[in-house]
């Protein structure tokens, strides 16, 4: 029994997904990018945990797709995967879908991710540092590191740390898209699984830069007391990713998806079991 779907079915999948997500109220995008900014901030923390608890980077980007999985399940958002799939409507001339629906289900489920992320860094600073009254012990010591390094490090890099941050945002996004693709590409949980994992480990173990990753990372870091201002994380981490994970997710991930298999005819695709005719029949 074949449990996935051919790539000129789960595109229309891609577009009809596109199509319902410009198409969903105000309320349900900003929630569903809460939550989805909740599930993914506490996988960064068990995934940091994790290096930290071992030293070892790789055994983290192992762990961490777990909200990425989490999250795709529940039908939560975010706005990385609504760069590739909204538009997709949008190129179909779908009814109703104009490039401003577009724009705003990007900006409603990014600012849900945002207010998400927040939202959980505060609750995890107070958790680590017993209700602000200890440093955080080890973990802090590594958020605060990798929040620095990604930020008052490319500050010091001056547009070469611009320019770097966003090359890793179009890396990132092209993984991460796929992550979003792999839920539609099998029947069967388990393996819609294993599409979404394999993408999330890829962009993670390569510290790639994630723009709602990095929503939640970076004022957390502050919060621990990490020596780089707002203006810092926005200008040379932030701004730089979010135009990055467009670039990687709709140019580099979705668009060719479509251009490629959106117009496929489906016999063309299809599985045909052809009788060849003898070349002579006895007499």
């Amino acid at each position: 029994m074949m449990s996935d779907f051919k790539p000129a079915e789960f595109v229309q999948t891609m577009i009809n997904v596109g199509e319902a997500k410009t198409k969903t109220n105000a309320r349900d995008l900003i929630l569903r990018g809460f939550m989805a900014g909740i599930i993914l901030s506490l996988a960064v923390v068990l995934a940091l945990t994790t290096i930290t608890q071992t030293g070892i980077g790789v055994v983290g980007a192992l762990v961490f797709p777990v909200g990425f999985v989490i999250l795709s399940i529940m039908g939560y958002d975010l706005v990385t995967g609504v760069f590739g799939l909204a538009p997709l409507a949008k190129f179909e001339n779908r009814p109703g879908i104009t490039w401003n629906r577009v724009l705003r289900c990007w900006g409603l489920v990014g600012l849900g991710n945002l207010l998400g992320s927040i939202f959980i860094a505060y609750i995890v600073t107070l958790s680590m540092t017993h209700n602000f009254t200890t440093d955080g012990g080890a973990v802090a010591k590594t958020i605060i590191n990798a929040s620095t390094a990604r930020s008052a490090g490319f500050e010091e890099l001056g547009v070469n740390g611009w320019i770097t941050c966003f090359v890793r945002g179009i890396l990132c996004n092209l993984m991460v898209c796929l992550g979003v693709i792999g839920n539609m590409t099998a029947k069967r949980l388990s393996g819609r699984i294993a599409a979404m994992w394999f993408p999330i480990f890829i962009f993670f173990a390569l510290v790639f830069e994630h723009a709602v990753v990095n929503m939640f990372l970076f004022p957390l870091g502050m919060m621990l007391g990490a020596d780089f201002g707002i203006a810092t994380w926005l200008n040379y981490n932030l701004i730089p990713t979010i135009l990055g994970n467009i670039v990687g997710g709709l140019v580099f991930t979705c668009i060719p998806l479509y251009l490629t298999h959106a117009k496929t005819a489906p016999a063309l695709d299809s599985e045909e079991v052809v009788e060849a005719k003898p070349a002579f029949e006895a007499k």
